[in-house]
């Protein structure tokens, strides 16, 4: 049973990318827009991992990480998050959350700036199954 990979990029050129990498890695890719429907597909679908993009329109990837890691149903799903966006920029703004909303969340599986090689998501993925 090939393990169900959702990968949360606004971008359709990053989405199709990744799905057909992951496809033809052997796994189940499925896709959302944006962080609501992300959360909309983790809740129905449950995936083994989300890939998740940071900067996005409606709800953006830092609004749904949070989302996912203080939902106790989801919580534990593994999330690699792919962003243009530096990651020391990325975990300064979760260290700002966090003391603003008194709540500390765990940090992502993995953090890959974009543009992402295959290589380094498919050993990110298989780092989030072991």
């Amino acid at each position: 049973m090939a393990k169900k990979i959702l990968i949360v990029d606004d971008e359709l050129d990053v989405r199709t990318f990744l799905s057909t990498l992951l496809e033809t890695s052997g796994f189940k890719p499925i896709t959302a827009a944006d962080g609501i429907e992300g959360m909309e597909v983790a809740r129905k679908k449950k995936p083994a991992v989300v890939i998740l993009d940071v900067m996005m329109p409606n709800e953006s990837g830092i609004g749904m990480y949070r989302e996912l890691k203080t939902d106790p149903e989801l919580k534990d799903i593994p999330v690699i998050m792919v962003s243009a966006l530096s990651r020391k920029t990325f975990f300064h703004s979760q260290k700002v959350l966090d003391e603003y909303k008194g709540e500390k969340i765990g940090e992502p599986a993995a953090y890959i700036e974009k543009p992402p090689e295959p290589d380094e998501i498919l050993e990110a993925i298989e780092n989030c199954l072991k």
